[in-house]
């Protein structure tokens, strides 16, 4: 499983004093683009080859408030993916560290576009390997081919 650590800053917070919804997927994006750059796809590689990652849908689901200086811990599982790896399902869980409590979970579909004919399409190899090896959740399901 990939994760990565942070600590709640004060623009993450909402008039209430608790982590804002836009502060959770701020969180879960940053771990994303963390796993492809350190699986050999940093944000050039993608420019390179001209695609990038189109998101469908996002779901964010609350469990438990973060505030302010809290340490949390930001993982990342994969939730689903073609056959072709063109469409894939990713899952962000956000936990507290100091009682190891899921705080929240942000759960979202989506697919690789080409830049240029804007149409779906499968990854490279070398992407739908890392994709693959990506931890799973226990509901991982496989998908129907994308690209096409």
């Amino acid at each position: 499983m990939f994760s990565r650590k942070f600590t709640v800053r004060w623009s993450d917070l909402d008039a209430n004093a608790h982590m804002r919804n836009t502060a959770y997927m701020e969180y879960a994006m940053q771990v994303r683009v963390a796993f492809f750059e350190e699986n050999g796809f940093p944000v050039a590689e993608f420019a390179r080859f001209r695609f990038g990652p189109v998101v469908f849908r996002d779901e964010l689901v609350y469990l438990k408030e973060l505030h302010l200086l809290e340490e949390i811990e930001v993982n990342l599982l994969l939730a689903g993916l073609s056959s072709d790896g063109a469409r894939f399902v990713l899952e962000n869980h956000i936990f507290r560290a100091a009682d190891g409590k899921e705080a929240a979970y942000v759960r979202s579909e989506g697919a690789w576009l080409n830049l240029e004919t804007r149409k779906l399409m499968a990854p490279p190899e070398k992407l739908h390997q890392v994709l693959s090896a990506l931890g799973r959740t226990g509901s991982f399901a496989e998908m129907a081919a994308g690209s096409k």
